[in-house]
């Protein structure tokens, strides 16, 4: 178990491996930022589950190491965080601290993810995501995606492509890559889908 402060964030997924690049001018979450850099650079992703000062929170976040970190002028944040390891929030603490605090269960390195697809779930992603792309008039460049290791285009897929925050959720908590690729693969088959005027069908 360990004590984590958090950032829930909406809509904002990281993963293990991947980056997520943030700019922080609440002055709660200025004040996160403050305690982290003086402690271990750790803070931990997580998304609400409705809206308001203090809304429930899903059951698993991401930890997230600041690596990148620029101060400027005005008290605002430009970072840049690392995913190390998904947590399972286990309980929410009473803190005075202006930001919130929980206590969670982190997963070991290698815990919980596999690193590589069969080829024809590697096949399979890369055909949805050129339709998903065309879909959605994305232009890509098709050569450096076939260049990707299996995490790194599942989750960087996972990451940017403009799924809805239940979405992002589903794939942060699958518990492998391959159940991951899957699960991307049926949400780009979703909202990308056309409508009848020929567009793409978003939520």
């Amino acid at each position: 178990m360990a004590r984590l402060s958090i950032f829930p964030l909406s809509g904002a997924l990281l993963l293990p491996g991947m980056m997520l690049p943030l700019h922080i001018f609440e002055p709660r979450y200025r004040a996160l930022m403050h305690d982290a850099m003086a402690r271990d650079r750790r803070i931990g992703m997580i998304q609400p589950r409705g809206d308001g000062a203090a809304p429930p929170l899903y059951d698993m976040g991401c930890v997230g190491h600041i690596g990148e970190f620029e101060a400027l002028e005005d008290g605002r944040f430009n970072i840049i965080l690392t995913g190390i390891a998904r947590f399972r929030v286990l309980r929410e603490l009473d803190v005075t601290t202006p930001f919130r605090q929980v206590e969670a269960d982190i997963e070991q390195p290698g815990e919980g993810d596999d690193d590589a697809l069969a080829m024809a779930e590697r096949a399979a992603l890369e055909m949805e995501a050129r339709r998903f792309a065309q879909a959605l008039g994305y232009v890509v460049d098709w050569n450096a995606v076939s260049r990707l290791d299996d995490a790194s285009l599942v989750n960087g897929i996972a990451q940017i492509a403009p799924f809805d925050p239940a979405a992002k959720q589903i794939l942060l908590e699958a518990d492998s890559l391959s159940e991951r690729a899957e699960r991307t693969i049926q949400l780009m088959q979703f909202f990308g889908r056309a409508d009848p005027e020929g567009g793409a069908t978003m939520q």
